[in-house]
């Protein structure tokens, strides 16, 4: 009988594609002043710069609500990508015309829990202390054989279905109940359940979970990408009544969006 209580606290972690929302508002005063052909112009030169950037992993949605007209995803393969993304939009006469409400920069995250119960606790029988050369090693070797094995899912493409459901989240640190002093084998049990109820809706909504801890003000971004927006209800509100959730969870501002395109944006930005 292994003690887990005495387990290093830290799920192992793979990370895959580095993903960056940007929010956008339309300055639509500045917008409607100019001449006609002076936007067919810009929406021009923007339509041929985002049917590139869709090659390359990003996608346009029209938001619902006030809290922005546009929001750009890039999947990128990495950080330097992500600032070649941006810079790029910016070189575009269409940026003078809209600002940036938010921004969320996170990268794809898979939590090991279950791997790492498991190599943890062959590590203990075996008698090899935690930090050690001989543990790392072991470490090294579970990370390497499931990043593998997981590589589609840690490098996705972008899904195409209608919708999107971005929102950041954190798990609570309170008073009373903070999530990161449970043992890790209590964060295993509550994460595995929590885990059965997103894969009961496999079919009706992809889920892309990222990692934002020293990236951005939360510590994950969930992205839910589904052809009936009903369905973000119904998944997030039952995963509310998971241990994690209804005891940890702290969500941050949600957003709602359709699937355009770069070639629709002319019918987007009409006036």
């Amino acid at each position: 009988m292994h003690h887990f209580d005495n387990f290093p606290p830290l799920p192992l972690t793979l990370e895959g594609s580095s993903v960056l929302h940007q929010m956008l508002r339309v300055r639509w005063k500045d917008w409607r002043a100019l001449p006609s052909n002076r936007r067919d112009d810009i929406v021009g030169q923007a339509n041929a710069v985002l049917a590139l950037m869709e090659q390359d992993g990003s996608a346009i949605f029209s938001m619902l609500g006030h809290k922005s007209d546009l929001m750009l995803v890039h999947f990128r393969q990495n950080f330097d990508e992500i600032g070649d993304a941006q810079r790029t939009l910016t070189t575009t006469a269409l940026w003078d015309y809209v600002e940036q409400t938010s921004s969320y920069l996170s990268v794809v995250e898979l939590g090991l829990y279950e791997s790492t119960m498991k190599v943890y606790s062959s590590l203990a029988e075996k008698n090899i202390a935690p930090h050690t050369p001989e543990w790392d090693a072991e470490i090294v070797e579970t990370l390497d054989r499931q990043r593998q094995a997981m590589h589609p899912r840690l490098f996705p493409e972008m899904p195409l279905h209608k919708y999107i459901c971005f929102y950041p989240m954190d798990r609570r640190r309170g008073e009373v109940k903070n999530w990161y002093q449970l043992p890790i084998a209590e964060r295993q049990r509550q994460m595995a359940e929590h885990g059965e109820v997103g894969r009961r809706y496999a079919g009706q909504v992809k889920q892309i979970i990222t990692g934002s801890i020293g990236f951005d003000d939360w510590e994950w971004g969930v992205d839910l990408f589904a052809e009936d927006p009903m369905v973000f209800k119904r998944l997030i509100y039952e995963m509310r009544f998971d241990e994690v959730s209804a005891v940890y969870a702290q969500f941050g501002t949600f957003y709602v969006g359709r699937r355009t395109s770069g070639v629709q944006l002319s019918k987007l930005l009409s006036v």
